[in-house]
């Protein structure tokens, strides 16, 4: 006889701050819904409104009525993403909440791969991996691109979370004052002696700004909110550590370096290539029936294939291995 041993579920309530969000909304509770769990149960989906005016409401209670673990929350008037937290965490009936912005997209494993992190008793909170979808083909999108890229390296170090996060509900509310909730919460979290993880497998998705105004804009929000949590409450987040950001700068720089000169050294090899291939052609007039082989290409093509997953698999686990040290 097989003997199974069934391992308890970690419940936890989802909350989803809403501003005119109806482009999204039903991708987003979709996703939710659709989340594939196996240690986790998610309890209850709380979306507040805050005071919209297009199909947001209209669409969460179209959700209604195919799940009821999801519950709606009017605002009737916006009064900042702070104010709409507090209602979620007067609601929350779990003791691991996760909260997410309307404007967001969880992939199928992110409520997952950051909940279950919490068996561990000295966990308090988690973020997930922030992710553009939009492409980098213009100079918004790819900075938008690399500083994600770079916040990926800072949070490998040391968490900077946002966009998605789960935490342990040791408040009852966070102060009207704060505007970066997320920032605040991992302060409190860092000083009750908990620890805050970064759950690199668990991917959010959202799209970033698409001009340069609006790129400044949300850099300069999200530092003044730093320097308040900062000056009033005595909490530095990773990103304000210059020399950290620094030094993932450089690095980045090094590989645009790089990148700069392997594309002119393809340049010149493409050139001499191309070059010799007009001498055997208007020269020699050889016809290539018969190719000089490049013998280097010939090899199992399945065994490198698999050696090239082994390596990857093996460079995840010890970047696993590092965050749970």
């Amino acid at each position: 006889m097989v003997m199974t041993h069934s391992i308890d579920k970690i419940r936890c309530s989802v909350g989803v701050t809403a501003y005119n969000e109806e482009a999204n909304i039903g991708a987003l509770l979709a996703a939710l819904l659709d989340q594939h769990l196996h240690q986790v149960e998610i309890a209850e989906i709380i979306v507040v409104a805050s005071a919209c005016t297009d199909r947001t409401v209209e669409i969460v209670k179209e959700f209604m009525a195919i799940d009821n673990r999801i519950e709606l929350i009017e605002q009737p008037k916006r009064e900042g993403k702070t104010s709409a937290i507090n209602l979620f965490l007067k609601t929350a009936s779990c003791d691991i909440c996760v909260l997410e912005s309307g404007d967001t997209l969880p992939h199928e494993y992110a409520v997952e791969h950051m909940v279950r992190m919490f068996r561990d008793p000295e966990v308090g909170m988690v973020g997930a991996q922030k992710m553009a979808v939009d492409t980098p083909d213009h100079i918004v999108g790819l900075l938008s691109h690399l500083r994600l890229r770079m916040e990926h390296e800072l949070c490998l170090e040391i968490p900077r979370l946002g966009e998605m996060i789960a935490f342990r509900k040791v408040f009852e509310q966070i102060p009207p004052d704060v505007a970066m909730d997320e920032a605040f919460v991992e302060a409190i979290v860092v000083r009750q002696g908990m620890q805050v993880r970064y759950a690199p497998d668990a991917i959010v998705y959202n799209t970033g700004p698409t001009t340069v105004r609006d790129f400044i804009r949300q850099r300069r929000r999200n530092h003044a909110g730093h320097l308040y949590l900062k000056h009033k409450y005595g909490y530095k987040v990773s990103s304000m550590q210059n020399s950290r950001v620094a030094r993932i700068a450089l690095k980045e720089l090094w590989g645009i370096i790089r990148l700069v000169w392997v594309l002119f050294l393809l340049a010149i090899i493409e050139g001499v290539s191309r070059l010799l291939g007009w001498y055997d052609f208007a020269i020699k007039r050889d016809r290539h029936v018969v190719w000089n082989m490049a013998w280097t290409q010939k090899q199992n093509v399945r065994d490198v294939r698999l050696n090239r997953e082994n390596g990857a698999a093996q460079e995840a686990f010890s970047i696993k291995t590092q965050l749970k040290r």
